[in-house]
């Protein structure tokens, strides 16, 4: 199903939705200000998968706590799983008036969307919600993934343990595949997940990652103009 190209998705980190410190309603109002914006302005629709944020690790954290290495993987990333769909459901309801009043769930059921807005959440354990986002572009007809994180590029090193590291602007997916290696781990923190830069690379997405809180940029990224970030394709 294509559905032209005025239509994104974008796959809004939990990290943003929820820091460590409770949910950010500063950046929500900003997100709910700029999507609607774009929708009036632009006449654009967004394909909108969320992350679990602190709320992933949070759970995981109590559960191996008590159950310590009798926990198992797939339980880790149901709890992720649910997390997401928490941070969904927020999101669905701050667009409630304007989305789709279905959260996408699950992706082996491809849904046909007239609103502006759909929110879509986790789907099956062993990747994250960017490879959600890559089977949307999949199931839609849309060609790249707009990935809003916590960080402004891609660096060649660990920036926090690398004082040297150097932004990356733009890198095929042989690269950046190489960077990240092929294994999910449940919590895994990695600007694009490995799982979901396998599909990618596979169909040729476009993936363009940088730091959601600055939205002008994010608008730059949006119109194919110049942005600070990072382009993996």
């Amino acid at each position: 199903m294509s559905i032209g190209d005025r239509a994104f998705v974008l796959s809004l980190g939990g990290s943003l939705v929820i820091p460590n410190g409770g949910i950010d309603t500063r950046f929500l109002s900003a997100f709910n200000t700029f999507i609607r914006n774009q929708i009036s302005s632009n006449k654009r629709r967004f394909f909108i998968t969320v992350g679990g944020g602190a709320t992933t690790r949070h759970y995981q954290d109590a559960a191996q706590k008590v159950r310590g290495e009798e926990v198992v993987n797939e339980d880790l990333d149901w709890l992720g799983l649910h997390a997401t769909r928490l941070n969904a459901q927020l999101i669905r309801t701050i667009f409630r008036d304007i989305a789709d009043p279905r959260v996408i769930k699950h992706y082996e059921i491809i849904l046909k969307i007239d609103a502006p807005v759909a929110i879509a959440a986790g789907w099956k354990p062993g990747w994250s919600t960017d490879y959600c986002a890559v089977t949307l572009c999949q199931d839609y007809g849309i060609t790249q993934v707009i990935n809003l994180t916590n960080i402004d590029q891609v660096y060649d090193h660990d920036p926090k343990t690398h004082p040297n590291a150097r932004p990356i602007a733009t890198m095929s997916w042989k690269e950046y595949r190489q960077m990240v290696g092929d294994r999910w781990t449940p919590g895994m923190n990695a600007p694009f997940d490995p799982i979901a830069s396998k599909l990618a690379h596979e169909m040729g997405i476009t993936v363009k990652i940088f730091n959601g809180r600055n939205l002008e940029n994010v608008a730059r990224a949006l119109d194919g103009e110049p942005f600070v970030g990072t382009t993996i394709k």
